[in-house]
Order: C-alpha cells, then sequence, then structure tokens
C-alpha cells in the first residue's frame, strides 16, 4: 500500500489523484488530521485514517501496512518543522514501512539563506538516519509563491518586492504527476533526485515581461529594500519570524539558490512542464 500525509493539501490532494489513475484505490491510503476533509477518498476506497503529526501513535496507526509512505512537508519553519518531521519518520519506522519518499526542495542545503532548505537538509539526515530506503523529492520552487508575491500587482500593475533571483518555478501539477510515476516504480531514485523543476529559471523582472505579454496589458518591475519590504510585511500582520521567512526566500534567490533547470521532471511525466505564462493565465483568467 502508497499511503499519503497532507492528503487535504495541494500537493498531497493532486498526488493521490495522480496515483489514482494509476493503481486501485484499495493499494492507496491517506493520512489526514481531519478525516471528514477526506471521505469523498473513502467513497472512492481508499484507506482514510487520522494521523496527527502531533500524536505519534495515531501516526503508527496510519502508517500501518505502507510499503512506501510519501511524507509531504509540514507547513512549519524551524525547530518544529523539523520536530514535526521527525516524529513522522520515527513512526514510519516503528510502523514497519518499506521505503519513505519526502517532498523536500531544490536548495536543500545546511547552509542556504532560506529558511525552509535548512529544515529539509535536517529532515533528509533523519531519513537517512534510518537505515530504510528513502527518496528526497527536491522540488522546484512552487508557482503559487510567485502568484502570491504578484497578487498586489494585480491591481496595481507593479511589481514592487525585494532585488531577487532568476528562480526555477515549478507547477503542482507536474509535481504530483512526477511524485505518482516515482511511488509507482519503486526505487528510481535512492536519496535526494536531480531538482525537479520547470522549464525556465526567471527573475521578477522577466516576470513582469512575461506578465505584460500573457495579459495584454503593462506590468513594471520596482525593486524595494529589504527593510521596507519587511516592514510592509510586518504591517500586514504577518508575525516576524513568518516576515523573516519570507524575506529570505529574496536573499537566496539572490545566493543563486533556486536558479538550476533539470530535465528529470520532464522525463518523469513525458512532456515539458507547464510553463510560467501557462500557469499565471489559468490562475488570473479563470
Amino acid at each position: 500500500m502508497i499511503i499519503v500525509t497532507g492528503a487535504t493539501g495541494k500537493l498531497g490532494r493532486r498526488t493521490v489523484e495522480r496515483l489514482l489513475e494509476r493503481v486501485p484505490a484499495d493499494r492507496v491510503g491517506v493520512s489526514v488530521r481531519d478525516p471528514r476533509k477526506a471521505e469523498d477518498l473513502a467513497d472512492r476506497g481508499v484507506r482514510v485514517r487520522q494521523g496527527s503529526f502531533d500524536d505519534p501513535a495515531s501516526l503508527v496507526h496510519a502508517f500501518e501496512g505502507a510499503e512506501q509512505l510519501l511524507l509531504v512537508s509540514l507547513d512549519r519553519t524551524g525547530e518544529e518543522c523539523v520536530t514535526g518531521h521527525r516524529t513522522a519518520i520515527d513512526a514510519a519506522v516503528k510502523a514497519g514501512v518499506g521505503r519513505i519518499l519526502y517532498t523536500s526542495q531544490m536548495g536543500a542545503a545546511h547552509d542556504s539563506r532560506f529558511q525552509a532548505c535548512r529544515d529539509h537538509a535536517r529532515t533528509e539526515d533523519l531519513l537517512h538516519a534510518t537505515g530504510l530506503p528513502w527518496t528526497s523529492l527536491r522540488n522546484g520552487f512552487y508557482t503559487s509563491s510567485a502568484l502570491q508575491f504578484l497578487e498586489p500587482a494585480r491591481h496595481t500593475g507593479d511589481i514592487a518586492l525585494p532585488a531577487d533571483g532568476p528562480v526555477a518555478w515549478t507547477g503542482h501539477d507536474d509535481l504530483a504527476e512526477a511524485t505518482a510515476a516515482i511511488l509507482t516504480d519503486e526505487g528510481r531514485f535512492e536519496g535526494p533526485t536531480p531538482p525537479l523543476t520547470g522549464p525556465a529559471a526567471l527573475d521578477f523582472s522577466a516576470v513582469a515581461e512575461i506578465a505584460s505579454q500573457t495579459l495584454g496589458r503593462p506590468f513594471t518591475r520596482t525593486v524595494i529594500d529589504d527593510d521596507t519590504f519587511h516592514e510592509q510585511t510586518l504591517a500586514h500582520g504577518a508575525p516576524a519570524p513568518i516576515a523573516d521567512l519570507i524575506l529570505s526566500i529574496f536573499t537566496a534567490a539572490r545566493n543563486g539558490e533556486f536558479t538550476t533547470v533539470d530535465p528529470t521532471l520532464a522525463e518523469l511525466i513525458g512532456r515539458e512542464p507547464a510553463t510560467f505564462d501557462t500557469l499565471l493565465q489559468h490562475a488570473w483568467t479563470e
């Protein structure tokens, strides 16, 4: 059986749907905090069990019988994130899981300027220490993050953000399809995968040009200093640690941590991944 955590989230849900195109429903299970949100999956024959990263016993039960476990990384940062992942990995060992796949990120490294990438690196260390077979999916930076940064510009026409660098923005749908392909072909990757990226690395100046061409109206790119951006983020209600985290994305991008474009994702899904302009148009015109 293949067990997926976070199966009601953006990536987890899409991955389950792609899995159900490849294997019978009775070979798929999900571990979710609120089983009511996965009732439709249960109705289709998927095994649904409650599992919380704050309740180790629930995870052991949710992971029971897993030949493979897809551990979708938590939406937490720092020690809280790594502790949650440690709890899940320990539960997987206790449950006798055969293989763990983990949704990491391109640029995962202990010295990354982006906190999440440091968390991913620490989690990969935990996976290695289990002695179990494991795969770390080095996913490209989600395009949905870029679209969130662009939301104010949707109304103003001005992309006012800190100095950045090229980022290989990558769509959730393509990553979910690739993840399902890897889960149904065991052992294709041992340890970290190559970066699973979209077809181009773009900075926000390039994004402004793409937005102008795609949407037929002008977009400008204004660089604001880091302190001003940080203050603006706080003023919009973000806690200080989240404001620090968001700013660190730009710091890491300036350091070239997300520039790699790799063909592995295209090879896994059998086509070119969706381009930024396609994902932008889909998000803003539908």
